[in-house]
């Protein structure tokens, strides 16, 4: 049986690449010849060529002008997407969206499983339905994420494949053939081909093929992202975010409006005139005003009018400081809806007396107004901030009760839309006041180029600026000016600061970096580090304890935990450098009094932070520093290192809140019972060091040892501290007298200083002894600090023991109970506590 023309027609056509196989080889000059009836010498292939590209460039054309015709987008990447399926002889083709929702990109699909013989309607995704990437998860969220195209030819071999859709769909993905559509910098979509069905994967002209048609729906992508956005900027280039927030209500109200137009004047919001307006009325040079005023009192004033064209080819204009006499306005109807807040429907403008509306055509349209409907524009607060003017309805009727209804629910819109873009600008004001607040704030607080030639002399070294150096030039003058480790004993538990000056105490901080090996291992600016180190000091306030020398003691005691106390067997490099940070800043801008009385007395931070109230503004400010790029010495970490970093210092700062001791402290009993359990050193090491939370919970209790290590210094050191620490509740215990009219505790109350060794011996007993005796039996190099502790309480019993034989022989005297009181004075020129009298001027106590 002989096959048919039809029969051939069929076959070919289901069988595309056997068809491109025969043609090629079929397709001679000889055969070409024949059929054209020329000479071989004649036939030219490039001839055929050009054909082709006729061909294609007419099916581009059209794709083209389908765009222009049509505002659909989905209908318009659904055809190119179907020609490429054809073309490059893929199964099937989607398109996924880029976005973003709370702040984290993603790729949604719109278009899904496109075939040669598929329908529009079965492949736009509903949103109930979408398939949603991440960026991190599939080849086409890598795709979206490298913004670069990919041809892959065995789906399996790819570490980001991912089969989670092929699972979902009863799909196998052999090959991918994927895109992203960019918008400049920015990824609008990825347009993905899968399963060749011609070869065993896409060729190099096959991807030619989709990259160049995906041109097109690059185009048709950017277009439709871009074109409500582009009008909106042209229109309002320049205006306050009130304006482009309304407008975009306006925008998208505007389906459901029964009209050919409508116009809203924007009411000025001035309630209270200023004072260079009022002057010239006090002075007789100008009458006050008596026009319309608003129901609260505002005058009449449309400082705005934005005129929505809906009819023909839609159009906005947007009026700014309008005339009364523009069209709009000259009827006096919005003027008078602003005054009474009345709704008016208005059959037949033109026998209106009342209101004088144009009669003749208001444009080259030969437009015409027919009916008008006005309403005032309420928000929330029910004042009228504008009018919205709605006019003929476009089947030619009069405006009725239930446009009534429908568009004055419209304007509550815009009203509550209005309140609420008030509300944003308000809370942008109140960024930009804490902006300038920072500024302030980091100008007196960040190291002057002048400051840093104290310590970093490259003016002296090298006759140059910090900023015209190398970092070897820096190296070499630190080397020569730092004061190296044993000049100040820094690797020592019984470290103190008494013979330092601050700028020494900045210098030691710097040293200890080196010595811990992170400043050459992390790329940390050499001249970042100084003018870090430097600022932290100038962070901490001038008050008698909670100032820099304190901040440096409990850097300087993180450092020798780690070291010394050989706690750094624990962590890596990048959790040491970011653990001696938080220690150095864990009570940065500290104000002298504590969490209860920043509560108390109504502080702003008590406010901001529900618990752990200065701890979390340490934090902060802590952040705020690491902020400006001329102080973070961080800069040249990786996103995950960096992310860490940060972490490590949320716990170990909001770590030095004593009420959460309390609650950590089962949990370190627990990892140093378990320590005890290891024979093998080196196993023990190793699972600690993998155990994140447990090393986090080490570093919290490290932070309290770190920030409570002044009970375990030498006696000498203890004594003098412990009446830094005392003066400063005292001085909290002045405040709370005087300003909140409250007896202070026992503690904070300076006529009690004689309790102070009692006080000391109590502290130490139900809060330090715990941790230092964990830390001493957890590693044993961390004895002296346990030691030192017993020894203070010794000398603070003695002390206690001598003031209560006082109190009974004065008691005995008086014949009276209680008969004298031990006070700050009497403390401190006594031979009560060896403290000098420069460390009493430096106590800065009356």
């Amino acid at each position: 049986m002989s096959a048919t023309k039809e029969d051939v027609e069929k076959f070919l056509d289901g069988n595309p690449a056997f068809a491109q196989g025969y043609f090629n080889k079929k397709l001679t000059p000889g055969a070409l010849s024949v059929m054209a009836g020329i000479p071989e010498s004649n036939v030219d292939f490039g001839m055929l060529q050009e054909l082709s590209q006729i061909e294609e460039g007419q099916i581009l054309f059209d794709l083209i002008k389908e765009m222009q015709e049509n505002v659909n987008m989905e209908k318009v990447v659904f055809k190119i997407l179907k020609r490429i399926v054809a073309l490059i002889q893929a199964d099937r083709c989607s398109l996924f969206m880029y976005r973003e929702r709370n702040g984290i990109a993603e790729l949604a699909t719109r278009l899904f499983n496109i075939t040669t013989e598929s329908e529009l309607d079965d492949c736009v995704v509903h949103p109930d339905h979408e398939i949603v990437f991440p960026l991190d998860l599939g080849v086409v969220g890598n795709v979206a994420q490298t913004k670069k195209h990919i041809n892959l030819k065995d789906a399996n071999e790819s570490s980001h494949f991912s089969s989670f859709v092929d699972d979902l769909t009863e799909y196998k993905t052999r090959n991918i053939l994927a895109s992203p559509i960019m918008n400049g910098e920015d990824v609008v979509a990825v347009i993905m081909a899968l399963n060749k069905t011609t070869g065993p994967h896409f060729t190099t002209e096959d991807e030619d093929l989709f990259l160049k048609y995906l041109r097109i729906a690059s185009l048709n992508l950017k277009i439709y992202q871009l074109n409500y956005l582009l009008l909106s900027a042209l229109i309002f280039r320049g205006r306050n975010n009130i304006e482009r927030q309304f407008h975009k209500a306006l925008y998208t109200v505007r389906a459901y409006l029964n009209c050919d137009r409508y116009s809203v004047g924007l009411l000025d919001m001035t309630k209270e005139k200023e004072f260079f307006d009022i002057w010239p009325v006090l002075m007789g040079d100008q009458p006050p005003y008596a026009g319309p005023v608003t129901p609260d009192g505002r005058e009449v004033i449309f400082y705005k009018v934005i005129d929505y064209i809906l009819h023909g080819k839609e159009d906005i204009k947007v009026i700014a400081t309008p005339t009364l006499e523009h069209w709009v306005l000259c009827t006096g109807l919005p003027t008078y809806v602003a005054e009474t807040g009345l709704i008016c429907n208005i059959m037949n403008p033109t026998t209106e007396e009342m209101f004088k509306f144009q009669s003749e055509p208001l444009d080259d349209s030969g437009w015409t107004i027919k009916n008008v409907l006005s309403m005032p524009i309420v928000n929330m607060m029910e004042e009228i901030v504008g009018v919205a003017t709605f006019y003929n309805r476009k089947d030619g009727k009069p405006f009725d009760q239930q446009d009534e209804e429908l568009m004055e629910a419209m304007t509550n819109f815009l009203g509550w839309s209005h309140l609420n873009t008030d509300t944003n600008d308000r809370m942008k004001m109140m960024e930009n006041r804490k902006d300038i607040a920072q500024d302030m704030v980091l100008y007196h607080v960040k190291c002057r180029d002048d400051e840093i030639q104290t310590i970093l002399k490259t003016r002296q070294y090298f006759n140059r600026e910090p900023c015209d150096c190398e970092e070897d030039e820096f190296l070499q003058i630190l080397k020569k000016e730092l004061p190296g480790p044993k000049k100040f004993e820094i690797y020592e538990f019984g470290f103190s600061d008494f013979d330092c000056t601050e700028l020494e105490l900045v210098m030691c901080g710097i040293q200890m970096y080196y010595e811990v090996g992170v400043v050459k291992k992390f790329q940390v600016p050499q001249e970042v580090l100084v003018r870090f180190l430097f600022s932290i000091s100038k962070g901490y306030r001038k008050i008698t304890y909670h100032n820099w020398r304190h901040g440096f003691n409990v850097g300087q005691t993180m450092f020798t935990l780690l070291t010394t106390g050989n706690l750094k067997r624990y962590y890596t490099d990048l959790e040491v450098m970011a653990m001696i940070t938080s220690a150095f800043l864990h009570d940065i801008d500290h104000r002298g009094t504590n969490n209860l009385y920043q509560v108390k007395s109504g502080n702003p931070l008590a406010k901001l932070h529900g618990s752990s109230v200065l701890e979390r503004h340490h934090l902060e400010f802590s952040k705020f520093l690491l902020a400006d790029e001329s102080l973070n010495i961080y800069q040249n970490l990786n996103r995950r290192q960096n992310e860490h970093a940060i972490h490590l210092l949320d716990i170990a700062i909001i770590a030095t809140d004593l009420q959460l001791y309390f609650k950590k402290r089962t949990m370190f009993q627990k990892i140093v019972d378990l320590s005890k359990t290891y024979e093998d050193e080196k196993k023990w090491v190793d699972w600690m060091s993998l155990e994140t939370t447990r090393k986090e919970i080490v570093l919290a209790m490290m932070m309290t040892a770190c920030d409570l290590s002044a009970i375990t210094k030498p006696w000498e050191v203890q004594s003098k501290v412990a009446l830094f620490e005392a003066a400063e509740f005292w001085e909290q215990g002045d405040l709370e007298r005087e300003v909140l009219e409250k007896q202070p505790i026992t503690m904070m109350d300076r006529n009690c200083a004689g309790q102070l060794p009692n006080l000391q011996c109590g502290f130490i007993d139900f809060v330090c002894t715990f941790i230092y005796k964990e830390f001493s039996r957890f590693h044993p190099a961390i004895q002296p600090m346990y030691d030192g502790l017993l020894n203070n309480r010794k000398e603070w019993k003695a002390k206690q023991e001598e003031y209560e034989a006082k109190q009974a022989i004065l008691e005995a005297q008086s014949g009276q109970s209680g008969g004298y009181i031990c006070n700050y004075s009497d403390l401190c020129c006594s031979s009560y506590l060896p403290v000098s009298h420069h460390l009493h001027e430096r106590m800065c106590l009356p």
